[in-house]
């Protein structure tokens, strides 16, 4: 394949995150037959057939799976290029629009968009803090910051971090109804639940012996992470908290972990994620340069014993 066909990849990789040579055409401001020249012209290059059309659909073949992950990586380099060579202009200016989980809003991601700014006066910045799963192409967000990794063909994502997670009471709580001294044993307990989307009803642990899975019939259901954490403190019940937010409340003597051998893990018993989630296309240098920072601020929540709050 030429190496001055990015154009044409840019097609493909369109018409394959589309489905249909029409919207692609559209996304992309050409005509259908513009297109259709384009695939053509791609598929002579590489000599292999890499679309299977029919009235209804259109679907990649063998050849067109193979090359499409490597369309994205030629496409993002060229990217890059582009918006580091645009950097070297001073064009990190603008406005950037993305959304984060309550918890990241109590203090730590205003204070790393600070730091941010400080090196990027001229971008401004828009933060929807929500525990709701956000499709941020259909808010027209630059990025969504969330625990689910993206289903859409039409969205990419990253892992930014894993993070650590247990069960927190206040001393108070655990003064009047005693210390579980088993996971069984909290079915008779208080228990909060968050109650976001994808966030499963049945908690999973581990041990360094064991795994065990429990349903949670809660006292108590919070749509928000933050009440969660502030529920807990309250001394309303047990909760299950990210350490990055719970252990500085231990180290001050307002929580305790319950049952602190065990871990939470996700469904599949891996440590939970937290993702960077965006629409498909180009990210400005003011984007990316603020994703890095995100990057390293659950890096060194890690540190801390924990990164995130779902």
């Amino acid at each position: 394949m030429a190496l001055n066909m990015l154009g044409e990849l840019e097609a493909f990789a369109t018409v394959a995150r589309k489905r249909s040579f029409v919207a692609a055409a559209r996304t992309l401001g050409r005509s259908p037959s513009a297109l259709t020249r384009a695939i053509q012209a791609l598929e002579e290059s590489v000599g292999l057939k890499l679309f299977n059309r029919s009235s209804n659909a259109v679907s990649l073949t063998e050849a067109g799976e193979c090359l499409l992950p490597h369309a994205y990586k030629m496409l993002d380099l060229q990217r890059e290029v582009d918006e580091d060579l645009a950097g070297l202009g001073g064009l990190a200016s603008g406005w950037i629009r993305f959304s984060a989980p309550e918890l990241l809003g109590n203090g730590v991601l205003p204070r790393l968009i600070a730091q941010y700014c400080e090196r990027y006066p001229d971008v401004n910045i828009d933060v929807i803090f929500t525990d709701e799963i956000i499709d941020p192409a259909k808010s027209k967000l630059d990025f969504s910051i969330r625990g689910a990794f993206p289903q859409s063909s039409d969205l990419i994502g990253f892992a930014l971090w894993s993070y650590s997670r247990h069960l927190y009471a206040s001393p108070g709580y655990l003064e009047r109804y005693g210390m579980p001294d088993s996971i069984e044993a909290l079915e008779s307990h208080s228990l909060i639940l968050h109650t976001a989307p994808r966030i499963l009803k049945e908690w999973n642990f581990r041990s360094e012996t064991q795994a065990i899975s429990l349903r949670v019939h809660p006292k108590f259901r919070f749509s928000s992470g933050l009440a969660v954490f502030q529920a807990a403190l309250a001394g309303v019940g047990i909760a299950r908290l990210a350490d990055w937010m719970a252990e500085p409340e231990v180290q001050a003597g307002r929580l305790m972990r319950v049952c602190p051998e065990y871990k939470l893990t996700s469904s599949g018993g891996e440590s939970p994620q937290m993702h960077a989630v965006y629409p498909a296309g180009n990210l400005p240098l003011r984007v990316k340069a603020l994703m890095e920072m995100i990057r390293d601020l659950g890096e060194s929540l890690e540190c801390r014993r924990g990164a995130a709050l779902i």
